[in-house]
């Protein structure tokens, strides 16, 4: 089975950006509908970005929308999130998440495997 590791994570001032990496090892990224994730402090995780399978289209949480772009590089085998304009409510834990199956998916119980996570805090 795939396994998946971030990196990427840091501290940052608001307006800043980031680049999060989704490395996977055991399976291939263009096997899996893919997404990113997060979840802070006493809330639940949430969906971020995803991109399918088949014809790498994605999708996008409203609040992210026009500040985060999901891609994804087969021949380094790793996924990732360009992060701009960061706000301190993006403040989380970021996980990366593979989904069997071609097409992706905002709830994060239908994803099959996980990376460990990484801390994104973006300073006001």
């Amino acid at each position: 089975q795939v396994q998946l590791v971030e990196s990427g994570g840091g501290l940052v001032q608001a307006g800043g950006s980031l680049r999060l990496s989704c490395a996977a090892s055991g399976g291939f990224v263009s096997s899996y509908a893919m997404g990113w994730f997060r979840q802070a402090p006493g809330k639940e995780r949430e969906f971020v970005a995803a991109i399918r399978r088949s014809d790498s289209s994605t999708s996008y949480a409203n609040s992210v929308k026009g500040r985060f772009t999901i891609s994804r590089d087969n021949a380094k085998n790793t996924m990732y999130l360009q992060m701009n304009s960061l706000k301190p409510e993006d403040t989380a834990v970021y996980y990366c998440a593979a989904k069997n199956g071609p097409a992706y998916d905002t709830y994060y119980g239908n994803y099959d495997y996980w990376g460990q996570g990484t801390q994104v805090t973006v300073s006001s």
